[in-house]
């Protein structure tokens, strides 16, 4: 099985023959080349031009973060997998409001189950966290996008106020991302960070165009479907991470550092976050629907298969709900 490739610290990046090295101030290791589903470059890393091709022709994205843990960008492989009446479809499906508004409903509809799933887990666990001014919220009442982005606003307000109830240390206030001015603020930036571009990784091994969304508004410099597919596992890959890392003490202020204004995720916090969101993309679950177990990683890409049929009208999309 493909795995993620972390780089958290300096060094060279260079291929010989079908092997990855890694040259850093600890000395060299190996990555064979397939094994490796991505690359995550946690800090700044020279990658040597006949393995930036090799990577590439492989199919293997790159993306890059900056220092202080925020994304700066992808590098995407040329496209193998291309369908000309999967792109028209799914433009398609953005230029008819009607239909936009269905899939970004349903996106919605999505994230509101998910958050209520993760507020009730930790209600039952003596949180002292009330579901219902999430419940009260109707997404069929939104006739337009601007609406229904304003209601999945104070949804997601509405979950961040709930986190100094349910976190034993360090407090989140409000919701602040450039730079984060506490701990959690940094942790949710590094996690939905991450989260986007797992989501991108999965998008690039289907037909799906990333560029074209329904919830995000499309841009000319960000890949906005892989944001809206990440809004549907955050509360399971970004919240449940924290939530569990800051209440098991396994993330301490020894795992910042403050620069300026903002308070930052240092090397050693990057590598235990890292680890713990690999360990949940590799987490398995039972599928109802595929009668057999799936992992975390596996969810998203069935999520993309998922929003392909229904732009190629073959199944109505049915975002993702956790279940268990």
């Amino acid at each position: 099985m493909k795995e993620p490739l972390y780089l958290l610290s300096e060094g060279i990046l260079y291929r010989n023959k079908n092997t990855l090295f890694f040259q850093n101030v600890d000395g060299k290791r190996s990555f064979p080349i397939n094994s490796i589903s991505e690359i995550i470059c946690c800090t700044r890393v020279t990658i040597r031009s006949g393995c930036l091709g090799y990577l590439l022709k492989k199919g293997i994205p790159i993306h890059f973060f900056n220092m202080y843990g925020w994304y700066q960008g992808t590098l995407y492989p040329r496209e193998f997998l291309i369908s000309g009446k999967v792109v028209i479809k799914q433009a398609e499906h953005y230029l008819n409001k009607e239909k936009r508004l269905i899939l970004a409903k349903e996106i919605v509809s999505g994230v509101k189950h998910n958050i209520l799933k993760t507020l009730e887990y930790y209600r039952r666990r003596g949180k002292d966290v009330d579901t219902e001014p999430i419940e009260n919220l109707s997404i069929e009442q939104c006739n337009n996008i601007p609406e229904l982005m304003s209601l999945e606003g104070k949804i997601w307000n509405y979950y961040y106020s709930c986190f100094d109830k349910i976190l034993k240390k360090f407090k989140l206030g409000k919701r602040e991302r450039q730079p984060p001015t506490n701990e959690i603020n940094s942790l949710i930036s590094f996690g939905n960070s991450l989260l986007y571009a797992r989501c991108l990784t999965s998008i690039y091994h289907t037909y799906l165009n990333p560029a074209i969304s329904y919830l995000h508004e499309p841009s000319d410099r960000r890949f906005s479907l892989a944001l809206d597919i990440a809004e549907l596992f955050k509360p399971l890959f970004v919240s449940r991470v924290i939530f569990s890392l800051v209440n098991k003490s396994k993330i301490t202020e020894k795992c910042f550092d403050r620069v300026n204004r903002g308070v930052l995720l240092n090397s050693k916090g990057k590598r235990i976050f890292l680890e713990a969101f690999d360990e949940k993309l590799k987490t398995t679950v039972f599928y109802p629907s595929l009668r057999r177990k799936v992992s975390y990683a596996e969810m998203i890409k069935l999520e993309c298969y998922k929003l392909m049929k229904h732009v190629l009208e073959d199944k109505p999309y049915r975002s993702f709900r956790m279940w268990w």
